[in-house]
């Protein structure tokens, strides 16, 4: 059974900085792209980032978070990181990480497992 665990959320001041990380059990966690993705009430899911797997491990951002957000992954630990910097209101939301259906992908790429999220509040 794929299981994502999502943690390190909290509330930050504006300028502030906080390490996301999922942790994943129920598959070769190395073989699989992975994303995260972001939600607030009432809308729709948020691309956030992607990385790659299968050994490739480029990554892709939103234009809304680049330059401030960093993906990685440790494959060693099976789990996936989102070092954020330079918060803003703005990025205030539920915060999930999601596993791809492949190894690669390009484009922005959310896959269809889901963890149960972790809440990122910025304040002014």
């Amino acid at each position: 059974e794929v299981q994502l665990e999502e943690s390190g959320g909290g509330l930050v001041q504006s300028g502030g900085s906080l390490r996301l990380s999922c942790a994943t059990s129920g598959f070769t966690f190395s073989m699989y792209y992975m994303s995260w993705v972001r939600q607030v009430p009432g809308k729709g899911l948020e691309y956030v980032s992607h990385i790659n797997g299968g050994g490739d491990y480029r990554t892709t951002y939103a234009e809304s978070v680049k330059g401030r957000f960093t993906i990685s992954r440790d494959n060693a630990k099976s789990t996936l990181y989102l070092e954020m910097n330079s918060l803003k209101t703005e990025d205030t939301a539920m915060y999930y990480c999601t596993r791809g259906n492949s190894e690669y992908c390009s484009g922005h790429c959310v896959g269809g497992h889901m963890g149960q999220g972790t809440q990122v509040t910025v304040s002014s």
